[in-house]
């Protein structure tokens, strides 16, 4: 049991630390070669940052853990809307853009309604992970145009992970030890998950929605820490939202092309439902343009504390 711990928790170091090289050498190896830094931010930087989750997922469906890599996902999109977004309002108030972020929360909810629609259809496969991959074409492709449409000079797109002048032996070094160390430590995260899982005598699933989930969503959750301290909150709520986009549509999307990913009936009976109604939380926020402050924050960690307290005592199991 403590070498299984300790392999959860050398996987997950792994991961985050390979999962920031690799965005920071595939953006400056991208921008090397003239790929417009538009392009960049909009396919490198989200595949990159999302690759720890993408990379459990596919392991977990490559061990016969398939519902390890789907709780992965639905327990992160949970915590991006309750954890994410609640820890730095108590720091300080989340703006939000009510005009800017309208589009993307619409586009947010009808991915989910998107991916409830082929889950119910049976396990994921191959051609249900064909559509979920479509639909995050049509969102990389409508943000693309958007951010063409708003563009004014050369000079005003900002790349996360970019290094102007970066040598190119640190170049290679960073990606290297990225595509390295991303499926080492998928690897140690999953086995030792796993065998927790057996050990405690729970689902999965569970192992997935709660440790998995919190530890791969932990970059999201510093990020977001770091920008309030900064009085720099306002990118939060956008951020989760494109995370949550990318979860559903390409995470499971590109797991689904190794593997059938069945849905547990539990999940149907909770864990969706939470997820779902997470995310329609945030339509108050969005449609009126309240900012998410100090006593909004302590609610929606006080339903993330409930959700885990479900998960504890296997309510809907």
């Amino acid at each position: 049991m403590l070498w299984d711990i300790a392999s959860v928790g050398l996987g997950l170091g792994i991961l985050l630390l390979a999962g920031d090289a690799l965005v920071k050498g595939a953006v400056n190896l991208s921008l090397r070669l003239g790929v417009p830094a538009m392009i960049v931010g909009l396919t490198v930087v989200a595949f990159g940052t999302s690759a720890p989750e993408l990379l459990v997922s596919v392991q977990a469906v490559l061990v016969g853990a398939p519902a390890l890599g789907l709780g992965n996902v639905v327990g992160s999109n949970t915590a991006n809307i309750l954890l994410v977004l609640g820890v730095p309002a108590l720091i300080a108030a989340v703006p939000v853009a009510r005009g800017t972020v309208t589009r993307d929360y619409l586009g947010m909810m009808a991915a989910t309604l998107f991916f409830l629609a082929v889950a119910a259809l049976g396990p994921i496969r191959w051609p249900h992970a064909l559509a979920l991959l479509a639909g995050l074409g049509l969102m990389l492709g409508d943000a693309f145009l958007r951010a063409r449409a708003h563009r004014n000079g050369p000079g005003e797109v900002e790349v996360e992970g970019a290094e102007p002048g970066m040598p190119w032996p640190r170049v290679a070094l960073l990606t290297g030890l990225g595509l390295i160390g991303l499926p080492l430590g998928a690897d140690l995260l999953v086995d030792g998950s796993v065998a927790i899982a057996t050990v405690l005598g729970v689902s999965e699933a569970v192992i997935g929605l709660t440790l998995v989930a919190v530890g791969t969503s932990l970059p999201e959750l510093a990020t977001t820490v770091m920008a309030a301290i900064r009085r720099e909150a306002g990118v939060a709520l956008g951020n989760v939202i494109g995370s949550n986009m990318f979860n559903l549509l390409g995470i499971i999307g590109v797991a689904g092309l190794f593997g059938a990913i069945p849905v547990p009936p539990e999940m149907w009976a909770r864990d969706l439902l939470v997820m779902v109604g997470a995310s329609a939380l945030l339509a108050w926020f969005v449609f009126t343009g309240r900012s998410v402050g100090r006593w909004a924050g302590l609610g929606l960690l006080a339903l993330y504390a409930g959700y885990l307290g479900l998960l504890a005592m296997g309510v809907g199991t």
